[in-house]
């Protein structure tokens, strides 16, 4: 009876594992790239038209659903290479923008 027990016992705790694994696999395991999700659809031209005029101009060079600043991010890149990341709610209206000065970061 104990055998049968202790057999149960890791049967479950193997279960318990993989479906552990499972899920951080699914939700992209805390691996932010993997879980971004691009902009698709209408809703790419909408958030796109509302972060080119947020931004003063440019070119939309990324996006991303899910955002945690917003449901939208869209990045711009305006005609001086700098870069700005614009957040949107659902309904494409802004919440936010900062610029995007990866190249500072570098330097520094």
């Amino acid at each position: 009876m104990n055998m049968k027990r202790a057999v149960t016992g890791v049967a479950i705790a193997a279960t318990l594992g993989a479906g552990g694994a499972a899920i951080a696999v699914a939700t992209g395991g805390g691996d932010d790239d993997a879980s971004e999700k691009p902009i698709t659809g209408d809703a790419l031209q909408k958030a796109s038209d509302a972060a080119v005029e947020e931004a003063g101009g440019g070119s939309v060079t990324d996006t991303e659903v899910g955002d945690e600043e917003g449901f939208y991010e869209v990045e711009v890149t305006r005609g001086d290479e700098s870069q700005v990341d614009v957040h949107l709610n659902r309904d494409f209206s802004i919440v936010g923008s900062e610029d995007d000065d990866d190249s500072r970061e570098d330097e520094g």
